[in-house]
């Protein structure tokens, strides 16, 4: 018989609870989310696991009704994230795939300094997402985040763009667990 080892997909049990929270975010009920979210933090909190709190804030932020608040979620998750991608934490085979958050990551604290009148800040971020494109497969995922990021840079030149697609501001209502969250 198989042994199960910890820290798969099938037995984390906290990525479980993120994916719960986030169909309740997804179905309507934010307020819920946002307290189960809160909940979760409190157990994982600053010294939880880099993957949880980077999946964990990053829905976290979509739950909130202040952009500044959802701009504090978002960097926390991109601090997570740095945390995995440099490898300063177990488990450190996650540092590659970690490395494929950073487009969507700064690509939604772009959208937030842009819902916050920050141009300066969102081109900043806008542009560390572009540099970080080259992390991202030739697939669906990767032609969606690319088209979403250069959306919100015609946005932010005030150029119409080829295709408009959808607002990279507003939230996306399905999807994997982990970035991206906004819709592409």
């Amino acid at each position: 018989m198989a042994e199960r080892q910890e820290g798969t997909a099938g037995d984390d049990t906290t990525m479980t609870r993120i994916g719960q929270a986030v169909m309740l975010h997804h179905g309507g009920d934010r307020e819920e989310a946002r307290d189960r979210f809160l909940a979760l933090w409190a157990e994982i909190a600053d010294s939880g696991d880099p993957l949880h709190r980077c999946t964990l804030a990053h829905y976290m932020a979509d739950t909130q009704d202040d952009p500044e608040a959802e701009l504090a979620w978002d960097l926390r998750a991109l601090s997570a994230a740095e945390e995995l991608a440099d490898g300063r934490v177990p488990p450190y085979h996650l540092a590659p795939a970690a490395r494929a958050f950073y487009p969507s990551l700064h690509l939604n604290l772009a959208a937030d300094y842009v819902k916050l009148g920050r141009t300066d800040a969102a081109r900043s971020h806008l542009r560390l997402s572009r540099g970080a494109l080259d992390q991202l497969a030739d697939d669906g995922y990767g032609d969606a985040l690319r088209a979403a990021i250069a959306r919100l840079g015609h946005r932010l030149d005030g150029d119409p763009p080829d295709d408009p697609g959808p607002d990279p501001l507003r939230p996306r209502s399905d999807g994997p667990l982990g970035p991206p969250r906004r819709e592409q």
